[in-house]
């Protein structure tokens, strides 16, 4: 395998998935990048189903970038099916989304979320974040080996 998926990017607002691909590509991150715009699109991707049957379902990537707020399975459900399965349970999720709620908070971090952030509104401070969170995930963080 020469190309490992890298990020799996969840997003519905294809406004707000641009502008995060945008800043990846700024900082040389999203060669192996996949971009889905709904939690169903997502959950068939991870687990190799629906539209995406076939695909080598052991190749998942160093992280997934999850908005809440999805058509079809919102980003709570996704995250909930994600840590109930063994082949994703360990697999690093960011939430990244422009809710605020306290409760969307608590209820991701109780179901294994990695991190939250808020989308910054302002252009800058949002490709700013979505920079610093590649970097991180990608160079920095360190993942167990998987097991074939």
């Amino acid at each position: 395998m020469n190309h490992h998926l890298e990020i799996l990017l969840v997003e519905d607002n294809l406004h707000d998935a641009e502008l995060a691909i945008r800043a990846l590509r700024k900082r040389n991150l999203a060669n192996h990048l996949v971009h889905v715009a709904d939690g169903q699109a997502a959950l068939d991707f991870l687990f190799a189903a629906g539209a995406h049957e076939g695909r080598d379902a052991s190749d998942q990537p160093k992280v997934v970038l999850l908005d809440l707020k999805l058509p079809k399975v919102d980003g709570i459900e996704v995250l909930r099916q994600l840590r109930a399965d063994p082949r994703t349970a360990v697999l690093p999720i960011v939430v990244l989304t422009s809710s605020r709620e306290e409760r969307d908070v608590i209820e991701s971090y109780q179901l294994g979320a990695n991190s939250y952030i808020v989308k910054p509104v302002e252009f800058e401070n949002f490709s700013e974040a979505v920079s610093k969170l590649g970097l991180y995930w990608l160079l920095l963080n360190e993942l167990p080996v998987r097991t074939p």
